[in-house]
């Protein structure tokens, strides 16, 4: 029998899921998987650590084709336990996008701490609620199972007050109106693993751009969060997939007010037209968008890496200056061209790839005389969140 961790990342539409051995911290994950089609038509998939392709349980093949996390997380559970290996789980670790201001660390769940991080799901309403729902499921079908809950706003609670503050009234600075930031589980993974590439160099001023449908960037110094681009809720910050980024709230205003939108049709606007999908009018997928000849995928690409650029520009005041880029998520990691794009506009700064590292997806693509190093390093949130369970499981 071997003792294992579960790690869960349930989304809206998806469940990723991880499990490790319950044994020491830093062990590579047992197998991985992901159900996708949550809602419409669940595709299970998972593979063990050599790749090797798992099938999915029987009960994976009776479920209706709509079944949600309720159904399917149970199904899952099954899964494990009827597994060759035979199993005993543990622990189940989950990621939670919003932690507030309490919550600087992972944390064993409570009834307490869920009515706390579900007065949180107005300000991560794609993340939060279907986060806490995965909770409650594991909760109902196995009652005495270690929970531990790991946030994304955790890694940011080491900026400065300056770098936390709008500039609003103070009293709603006070009630907890302020810049938390996001992806903090991505950025923790690549702290940790930074030294390993670069040396004492992992501890000065770095830039971590994490690109994907959600995207952000966040600055480094010592391997702590100094400034970030994301704010109060996931919708800040950098052009995404389906989000809109930074924007004049002047801009949220006036179709308020003149183009009489409601709050629900502004909401999904922001949250699910925008982005690539907005500006190219086609897909909120990288890829899809690389591969079209369509002037309007162009340009969406254009300003999705004209702006990046620019944030990362103005991340490097609050850290002094700039010794390192690392690009990581899943376009971070798989688009040479987004990551030449941006670097092309960061020139002025020391900026400068080595085209053909660059084409490869070398971990290290920056020119061998460039004065900032630039690197692609996959991220790995799960394992980040199956060694705090552990720790608060055993300590």
């Amino acid at each position: 029998m071997t003792d294992v961790i579960l790690v869960l990342n349930a989304g809206s539409s998806s469940l990723k899921f991880a499990v490790y051995p319950a044994q020491a911290p830093g062990c590579s994950a047992i197998l991985r998987g992901k159900i996708a089609g949550i809602g419409t038509a669940p595709v299970f998939s998972a593979r063990d650590a050599s790749g090797e392709q798992l099938p999915p349980a029987e009960a994976m093949h009776v479920l209706p084709p709509k079944a949600g996390s309720d159904a399917l997380i149970p199904a899952l559970l099954h899964w494990l336990a009827a597994r060759p290996e035979r199993f005993a789980l543990k622990a189940v670790g989950h990621r939670v996008v919003h932690g507030g201001l309490r919550q600087s660390g992972p944390a064993r769940v409570s009834d307490a701490l869920l009515a706390e991080l579900a007065a949180l799901n107005p300000l991560a309403p794609l993340h939060q609620p279907h986060n806490l729902a995965a909770i409650r499921v594991v909760a109902q079908a196995q009652p005495d199972l270690v929970q531990v809950a790991c946030f994304d706003t955790s890694f940011h609670r080491s900026q400065a007050r300056l770098a936390q503050l709008f500039a609003l009234p103070r009293a709603l600075s006070d009630a907890g109106i302020l810049r938390y930031g996001f992806h903090g589980l991505s950025y923790d993974y690549i702290a940790q693993t930074l030294p390993a590439h670069l040396g004492a160099k992992a501890k000065g001023r770095v830039i971590v751009a994490h690109l994907g449908n959600g995207a952000s960037v966040c600055a480094m110094r010592g391997g702590k969060s100094v400034a970030t681009s994301m704010g109060f809720t996931a919708l800040d910050g950098l052009m995404m997939g389906n989000r809109c980024g930074n924007i004049d709230p002047g801009v949220l205003l006036y179709l308020l007010e003149e183009k009489a939108m409601s709050l629900p049709d502004l909401n999904h606007l922001l949250y699910h037209d925008s982005g690539l999908l907005g500006v190219s009018g086609l897909s909120p997928d990288m890829a899809l968008l690389e591969a079209s000849p369509a002037p309007e995928a162009a340009e969406a690409i254009d300003l999705f890496c004209y702006r990046a650029a620019s944030t990362i520009a103005e991340l490097a005041v609050s850290i002094g200056g700039l010794d390192a880029i690392v690009f990581t998520a899943g376009i971070g990691e798989n688009s040479a061209r987004v990551r030449g794009q941006i670097c092309a506009h960061l020139g002025w700064m020391g900026v400068d790839l080595d085209a053909n590292a660059n084409a490869k997806g070398a971990t290290l693509i920056s020119a061998p005389e460039a004065k900032v190093s630039v690197l692609v390093i996959p991220t790995d949130e799960e394992s980040v969140i199956a060694a705090a369970t552990l720790a608060l499981m055993i300590g």
